[in-house]
């Protein structure tokens, strides 16, 4: 999201009579800390009981993958979580004022996106596409879904994800990248603080198998592989990988 303000598209429809708003399915509170610390220029609502995530999908305008992880994956210290009804995955929707849709994306979660924590459509693609939909008259047709947009990035490998999961919980456990978590220090900055982890704990390994006899790093790597897999089952089953012919809720299958 903050990409649209990045690269002026927020100041763009603004200029041109538009508003843009960030939903989530976030508490109010958490919204508008989102909105804070990413700095967005523009204001972030929150819907946790999904009620304007209803209304896109009656009217038919866009639909979103849901999923409800269970109070269960709420990291430690996080009572502040709250998605009574789940949380949905991330989407784009730009309407005219007579109501007509002018863009719509949704994320199909996977194990490439990182079960929809990451590639987006860029700012720059989504606001050129706004502005092609609006050289047709207004009581034209609703635009597809964009099943081709040029995406912000191409994700990282799942084997790599759960590896920086773990490292953020010191490879105890895996430990998510939650917004609040740490003091309130920025995600990116834990993310490059568990990236340098690895490659320590892994050398870390390298050299106990090089300098102990081989049983007993063998039996401390076989504990502590042990120790850690229900929390990577945790986070394998948690993170949704949405197959190629399953559709959102309220959408009918072809």
């Amino acid at each position: 999201m903050r990409g649209y303000k990045h690269d002026g598209v927020v100041d763009s429809i603004r200029e041109a009579g538009g508003e843009i708003f960030a939903m989530t399915s976030e508490p109010q509170s958490l919204a508008r800390s989102a909105q804070a610390d990413w700095d967005t220029g523009f204001e972030h609502i929150g819907d946790p009981h999904q009620e304007i995530l209803a209304q896109c999908t009656e009217r038919g305008w866009l639909s979103l993958f849901r999923n409800d992880f269970g109070d269960d994956f709420k990291p430690e210290g996080s009572d502040w979580v709250s998605h009574p009804k789940g949380y949905y995955q991330p989407g784009v929707l730009a309407l005219s004022r007579e109501a007509r849709v002018l863009y719509r994306w949704s994320c199909r979660p996977t194990r490439k996106n990182v079960g929809g924590a990451a590639v987006r459509p860029t700012a720059p693609h989504v606001w050129t596409s706004i502005q092609s939909a609006l050289t047709e008259p207004s009581n034209a047709p609703d635009v597809p879904h964009d099943d081709n947009p040029v995406y912000d990035s191409t994700g990282i490998p799942w084997p790599l994800f759960v590896s920086l999961l773990l490292a953020n919980g010191w490879f105890l456990r895996p430990v998510p990248f939650n917004l609040q978590s740490g003091g309130g220090a920025r995600i990116q900055a834990r993310l490059l603080k568990a990236a340098i982890r690895i490659p320590i704990f892994a050398a870390a390994w390298g050299a106990a198998f090089s300098v102990l006899p081989t049983w007993i790093p063998t039996l401390a790597l076989a504990g502590w592989i042990a120790k850690i897999t229900p929390g990577v089952r945790t986070i394998n089953r948690r993170f949704q990988n949405v197959g190629p012919g399953e559709n959102p809720a309220g959408v009918a299958s072809d």
